[in-house]
């Protein structure tokens, strides 16, 4: 099917993006049986030196996407009527419990995340017993970090966002902090208010410990800057805004926050689609701060779903912003109304070398430059630092913009007040930080996130005309626990 590229003055016909493969480091999976029954594989057991360890550690990351289904769920989607039709968007979108266990599903991530979680503690036991624990002093900072971005993506996307008011009170997920030696053992969910301490308890532990030189590709791992995002990303949702600035100012060196963002309106401008998705999710892109590889099917199926992107909704999300300049991300279409930005791309990996069967997957960025900066101008209009706020809209605008001047371009806080026809400088604020973030992570499933935080209401309206509302009480918010983990003890969400 042949591809379009979308200007604002013409429309004009190019060749199909080439999608290549490479081959990917062995998966840890451990078996499925028991989703916080999952110990590493045999081969792995021999952990005998820190070279060792870190190789276990390579495991320890969410191996799954959310993002087809979080995408669905978002505002970010319309129903096109048209286009391929798959369970975890149609099931998203139509705010039904997803009827699918595989690739791209609550199931499946769940299940990722307690098989890392696995291979952490695994790690985590093999530290403290080794004769020197001294020299693995790395290796148990990335265990420590990795634990806990696991336990908190799982908290929320299966339970209520984080509020200080009833977090103790609203059902969280099990923290599972040591390896499992039986078998069907029990779990509780504990509270939101737990999960959130104990995630705190290893990020903190964890976080000094962590250094570059311990790795090879220091963005396949917890290195320093991905471990302060991290912190940035968790403090934001607690709302201690005064830690996510700080950690923030400490991401880079020297605070060099501009050199590490993505070059969308420049670099990007002159490159095609295919050089683009080699490039986006690349761990030479400095933006990656962190990055994993997912078995997924988004990559063939970004833009090609029937509950996606139209037009509607990228003129809405890509479209005017308070700048009053153009976007520079570039727009491209397959056949008439398959919308798409071009980022992550397919890599299929064979059963074997002379197979015709195998598993997509695409390389997924958890953490970025740009989420830090939009973090910390969050973090500041909570502390009336407008100053600041403005400071870091204006850096982002500079490396979105197309032909960005900067006093044709400058965002003040009269320009967001005559934008969005609100008088009151914090709710302006925030409005501009969500629709920009809005705009960057558009098809990456972020904006489900903001929603949840901020408590959005959704609004899907079906082709035939039937208008279905997520509202912010609605239990149907939270992705629903899989049902094979009730045997283990784990009561499912309200429904």
């Amino acid at each position: 099917m042949s591809m379009y590229y979308i200007t604002s003055a013409n429309k004009r016909k190019i060749k199909p993006a080439i999608i290549g493969a490479f081959a990917l480091m062995a998966l840890v999976t451990g078996g499925c049986k028991k989703y916080l029954e999952q110990v590493p594989d045999s081969t792995w057991t021999d952990l005998s030196s820190p070279v060792k360890v870190s190789k276990l550690l390579g495991t320890a990351y969410p191996q799954a996407s959310y993002i087809t289904m979080c995408e669905a769920m978002s505002d970010n989607v319309g129903d096109k009527g048209v286009g391929e039709y798959y369970r975890p968007n149609g099931d998203a979108y139509l705010f039904n419990d997803i009827q699918w266990i595989e690739e791209d599903s609550p199931e499946a991530y769940w299940r990722a995340c307690y098989t890392a979680i696995a291979a952490a503690n695994q790690a985590l036991v093999a530290c403290e017993k080794a004769a020197d624990p001294a020299a693995y002093t790395r290796q148990r900072g990335e265990a420590l970090l990795a634990r806990a971005y696991a336990h908190f993506m799982l908290v929320n996307i299966f339970a209520k966002t984080y509020d200080a008011a009833t977090a103790a009170n609203d059902p969280g997920i099990p923290y599972v902090t040591v390896p499992e030696t039986v078998v069907m053992k029990q779990y509780e969910r504990k509270t939101v208010a737990y999960v959130y301490d104990m995630v705190e308890k290893d990020l903190l532990s964890g976080l000094p410990l962590i250094s570059d030189d311990a790795y090879s590709v220091p963005r396949f791992h917890f290195n320093r800057s991905a471990a302060y995002a991290f912190a940035t990303r968790f403090y934001l949702y607690k709302k201690d805004y005064a830690k996510v600035v700080a950690y923030a100012d400490n991401t880079f060196s020297n605070n060099d926050v501009a050199s590490n963002m993505r070059l969308w309106n420049t670099t990007y401008g002159s490159m095609s689609p295919a050089q683009i998705f080699d490039i986006y999710a690349n761990a030479n892109e400095k933006a990656n701060l962190l990055i994993v590889e997912a078995p997924s099917l988004w990559g063939r199926n970004a833009g090609r779903l029937r509950y996606d992107l139209d037009f509607q909704h990228e003129a809405l999300i890509l479209g005017r912003n308070v700048t009053g300049g153009v976007w520079s991300y570039p727009l491209y279409y397959y056949g008439s109304q398959d919308y798409f930005v071009p980022k992550l791309s397919e890599y299929f990996v064979k059963n074997s070398v002379n197979a015709t069967i195998g598993q997509p997957y695409v390389m997924t960025p958890l953490f970025t430059t740009e989420e830090v900066l939009f973090n910390r101008a969050e973090a500041n209009v909570y502390l009336n630092n407008t100053s600041a706020v403005l400071k870091d809209l204006n850096l982002f605008a500079s490396k979105r913009i197309r032909n960005y001047n900067a006093s044709l371009h400058n965002i003040s806080l009269a320009a967001m007040q005559n934008f969005y026809g609100i008088s009151d400088a914090r709710t302006v604020c925030i409005r501009t930080i969500l629709d920009f973030k809005r705009a960057e992570y558009v098809q990456e499933g972020q904006r489900w996130f903001d929603l949840q935080r901020y408590k959005i209401p959704v609004v899907h309206t079906t082709r035939e005309g039937k208008v279905l509302e997520l509202k912010a009480d609605d239990n149907r918010r939270l992705f629903q626990i899989p049902a094979s983990a009730t045997t283990s003890g784990i009561a499912l969400n309200p429904r």
